[in-house]
């Protein structure tokens, strides 16, 4: 009797689940059609007006494809030498901070997932009322110009080396794990460090990749940090420079602009050149995003529920 039911289902609905005699289920698709092509326009708009003739642009009518296909807003991004550093800057940022993020984060998980830690219950908390409670953006500013890293690639590493979210989520994950494994590692006369090391790391690939992600995107698209604590150009990241070219109308020096022929240089608009510089800014965390993306929810569900 179940196994006709669900054969009637199927014919009912179709190869895909869809009820034919059901209008509601294509009114949800259609209005996830629609919320989706809501989210998707907007950077679909920012593409069509980077491969916009600059000129043609500023005539206004541009919704679906450019009237006049151009490469030169492009050419003109490519050749400013602060997109560069821009990329430098936030390339090392990322590694550099999502890798110490991720170890010291997880080395800190690590002991408070032991429940022969002493005073855990207390470092517990204390951690939790960080989580709530700040001095403000004035007296950190003092504290880094006080421990030195005020325009120093340090200010950008430091201050995000631990996060106390991060840190409870891969903590439940790390008491999810069987307590034999460490038992078993510690009878073998392996160390804490080295438990953790050849042990829990490897065991906890999934949590830790989603802590990666967030962290990995959340420094490539930061840029209010290097707008207050950083004067030197040379530590300006890409979003600080497409920042500066959206909200303050900065544009493309007459420095870099010099090696380009005159006829390019008035075929292109700053809103153009804009929209090129936030797709070439946008196409490194769209390739990279996809490859970590299956780790999101499985590494949140566990660290969250697991424990």
């Amino acid at each position: 009797m179940a196994a006709q039911t669900v054969t009637l289902l199927k014919k009912k609905r179709g190869l895909h689940g869809l009820d034919r005699n059901n209008g509601w289920d294509y009114l949800i698709i259609g209005i996830m059609l629609l919320f989706m092509a809501v989210c998707i326009y907007p950077f679909w708009y920012v593409v069509i007006g980077s491969f916009s003739d600059g000129q043609n642009y500023l005539r206004g009518g541009v919704y679906l494809l450019p009237r006049v296909w151009s490469l030169q807003n492009y050419m003109v991004t490519l050749v400013d030498s602060r997109l560069y550093i821009g990329f430098r800057v936030t390339f090392l940022r990322t590694v550099i901070c999502t890798i110490t993020h991720v170890l010291f984060t997880s080395m800190v998980a690590y002991s408070m997932s032991r429940d022969d830690l002493p005073a855990r219950k207390a470092i517990y908390w204390i951690n939790m009322f960080t989580m709530f409670f700040g001095g403000g953006l004035i007296p950190f500013y003092i504290l880094l110009k006080q421990l030195k890293l005020i325009n120093t690639f340090w200010v950008y590493v430091i201050p995000g080396l631990y996060s106390v979210y991060n840190m409870i989520i891969c903590s439940n994950y790390f008491r999810s794990i069987p307590s034999e494994i460490h038992e078993s590692a510690m009878l073998d006369g392996a160390s804490e460090f080295k438990t953790f090391l050849r042990l829990y790391l490897p065991l906890s690939a999934p949590v830790l990749a989603t802590i990666a992600l967030w962290v990995g995107v959340g420094h490539w698209n930061a840029f209010f940090d290097s707008m207050v604590y950083t004067t030197d150009r040379n530590l300006q990241t890409l979003q600080l420079y497409l920042y500066k070219m959206i909200k303050t109308s900065e544009f493309v020096s007459s420095a870099d602009m010099g090696y380009l022929p005159s006829e390019m240089q008035q075929n292109v608009t700053s809103t153009t050149v804009r929209y090129a510089t936030i797709v070439i800014s946008t196409i490194p965390i769209l390739c990279i995003y996809p490859l970590l993306q299956r780790f999101l929810t499985k590494g949140i569900m566990l660290g969250s529920l697991k424990g």
